[in-house]
């Protein structure tokens, strides 16, 4: 009966332990939403004054936008580059499997086959074993701080692969978060840029009076406003991951909780009977033990 006891005690305990563990986790992860939220929105306002600039660049169309990177309409013969966000760490349900299923679709409908680069290692397993081209896997930032590096050098594989390849199309794809702990699949064309999004932009006016001067007629300006731009995209599509991500794991770690507190009930409810069973067993030992030597 002891035995058994301290098998249940040693159970409890581990039981416990582990749900502290799920409620740190789940306390980092509701942390780490509102860190990653916070980010894409504090892009707004610079987001804006690059949509301006670009907007400027195409009415004024003093410099051609298609001799600008991104800005030449993509052959069929040319490779297509993908940018896949997903995680480096488990814990989170099916958020790797959604982002690949949704990237691999979509990829699967362009008229070449993709050249994608990889956020975090075990969607890059996903996107390997459905036999897609990855050039490079990066590791997934593990703060806010730690994406605008992850962004600037995917920018550079990006423009080195262009400039060998001839690549001209480019899309990225990733999770975005949604209400309640929940996150959809987004896919985005990234380059080349599209006409009707230019056209969207030259249709909002300057905000101000006097007119802004453009380097080198606007082709000097217009190439390193695509370059803002693109960093932005890239660094929301990023922390809109993270934070998707994050999401997935707090769910995960919720359902852990209520799993951790069910089991946990089951065993102390074992141990308090098996302890009350062990003491009637005592007591009714003494007590035949006392009629034996009375009688």
């Amino acid at each position: 009966m002891s035995d058994s006891l301290a098998a249940l005690q040693r159970k409890i305990t581990g039981a416990g332990d582990l749900h502290t563990v799920v409620r740190t986790m789940k306390a980092a992860a509701a942390s780490n939403i509102g860190g990653y939220e916070r980010s894409v929105l504090a892009l707004a306002d610079y987001a804006r004054m690059v949509s301006l600039g670009l907007g400027e660049c195409f009415r004024q169309a003093r410099a051609d936008p298609s001799a600008a990177p991104g800005g030449v309409a993509a052959v069929a013969s040319e490779p297509i580059g993908a940018i896949v966000f997903g995680s480096d760490q488990g814990l989170v349900g099916p958020f790797n499997d959604v982002i690949a299923e949704h990237a691999i679709g979509s990829l699967a409908n362009l008229p070449a086959r993709a050249q994608v680069w990889a956020v975090g290692e075990r969607v890059q397993v996903r996107l390997k074993d459905a036999g897609l081209d990855v050039l490079d896997a990066y590791a997934v930032p593990g703060s806010v701080e730690a994406i605008a590096p992850l962004v600037a050098q995917i920018q550079i594989d990006i423009e080195a692969r262009r400039a060998r390849s001839g690549m001209k199309q480019v899309h990225v794809f990733h999770n975005r978060p949604l209400a309640a702990s929940l996150y959809e699949p987004v896919g985005k064309r990234l380059l080349p840029l599209d006409a009707t999004w230019q056209q969207n932009l030259a249709a909002v006016p300057w905000p101000r009076k006097m007119k802004p001067e453009l380097l080198d007629h606007g082709a000097t300006t217009l190439r390193a406003l695509i370059r803002e731009y693109l960093f932005i995209s890239l660094f929301r599509a990023c922390a809109e991951s993270l934070a998707s991500e994050n999401a997935s794991r707090l769910a995960a770690m919720e359902r852990a909780d209520r799993n951790i507190k069910a089991l946990l009930e089951q065993l102390h409810g074992r141990f308090r009977r098996l302890r009350q069973g062990s003491i009637d067993e005592e007591l009714f030992d003494v007590t035949a033990g006392y009629e034996a030597l009375t009688h």
